[in-house]
């Protein structure tokens, strides 16, 4: 019988039948409710010893009279957890909030991402007044911006604000804008893209242009300024909402977004007419210089059309001063 005290699990001796078995399959055989592949990341934790020496190899073959002592990590918590993280609101009422998010912070909890997240700090600034129709994990969230993209998202504090809210995005009536640096000119200098939106069927990390199926995007696009053809600055203004939609029609057109290593295009990126010490500095951008600069929508409660701006990042900032490309302002 296998002994259990509270995060800590003891395996039955090893029998005569037994000796010779690989670790993992043992103890996935001895221990009811562990799969083999459970077992496996235990051992490859640390969490596995026999004779306080912990067992590091899946391979290891048991021995006649061996019994594993196994440590279980503690469980984790579905439910986002409030963590004081300082949050840059733009606007706050009873319904809602903006936001303007830093490049680098996650909106929802995900795989990789337990904490430190938007929903983590507007569980905490919040108390418990966001809307759950989002569920437990995203409370409040009614669009995102990836990762690595700073800007604004606004937030519903309630189910009728983000009802409103929702609706707005799905009729495509939220004005959004977005300044992307990008590499090359595009060509035209102004103009539409159109093209639907899904998965990559080469890389699952990637959108991608289908001709079939997928979301039907459409993107608006003005080019403000560009250096010796080789950097532009290009102003977003987005009609649908797809997951990389900028990122994956710019790269369409082959004007990659700085920064982007998801979507660049490796060895054919094109920087000519820079110098070296601009060239390093574009090369080694950390992340893909988008920003969401404006956000517009009406009010799910006094019907008011509100319109909200979050200055050009510091980081994005550096790029229009390092390749002499005018300084612009949020304004439209």
């Amino acid at each position: 019988m296998n002994i259990e005290d509270n995060n800590i699990i003891f395996s039955n001796p090893v029998t005569e039948s037994e000796v010779g078995l690989r670790v993992d399959k043992f103890l996935s055989s001895d221990l009811t409710g562990y799969s083999r592949s459970m077992i496996q990341k235990l051992i490859a934790s640390g969490s596995v010893s026999t004779d306080e020496n912990v067992i590091s190899d899946n391979d290891f073959k048991v021995r006649l009279g061996d019994s594993f002592c196994i440590i279980l990590p503690e469980a984790e918590d579905a439910i986002p957890q409030p963590e004081n993280i300082p949050l840059d609101i733009i606007y706050e009422d009873d319904d809602l909030l903006v936001v303007n998010k830093p490049a680098g912070m996650t909106v929802h909890p995900a795989p990789g991402a337990k904490s430190g997240t938007l929903v983590n700090a507007l569980l905490y600034h919040c108390k418990d007044s966001l809307s759950g129709i989002g569920g437990v994990k995203r409370p409040g969230i009614v669009h995102r911006i990836d990762k690595d993209t700073s800007g604004l998202l606004v937030v519903a504090k309630n189910d009728m604000a983000h009802k409103g809210l929702s609706e707005q995005f799905f009729k495509h009536s939220i004005e959004r804008t977005y300044y992307a640096v990008v590499y090359g000119m595009p060509n035209p200098l102004n103009g539409t893209i159109e093209g639907n939106i899904a998965r990559s069927r080469f890389d699952r990390k990637k959108m991608a242009i289908v001709s079939n199926g997928g979301k039907h995007a459409i993107t608006h696009y003005k080019t403000i300024d560009n250096y010796n053809q080789a950097i532009s600055l290009v102003k977003c203004n987005l009609e649908t909402g797809r997951t990389h939609q900028i990122r994956v029609h710019m790269s369409s057109i082959g004007c990659n977004l700085v920064g982007d290593k998801v979507y660049e295009k490796s060895g054919k990126i094109q920087i000519k007419g820079l110098t070296s010490e601009v060239k390093n500095f574009i090369n080694s951008f950390p992340r893909q210089a988008l920003h969401a600069a404006s956000l517009g929508f009406e009010h799910p409660r006094t019907k008011q059309f509100l319109q909200f701006e979050a200055p050009i990042p510091k980081d994005v900032y550096e790029i229009f001063v390092h390749c002499a490309l005018k300084i612009v302002s949020t304004q439209k």
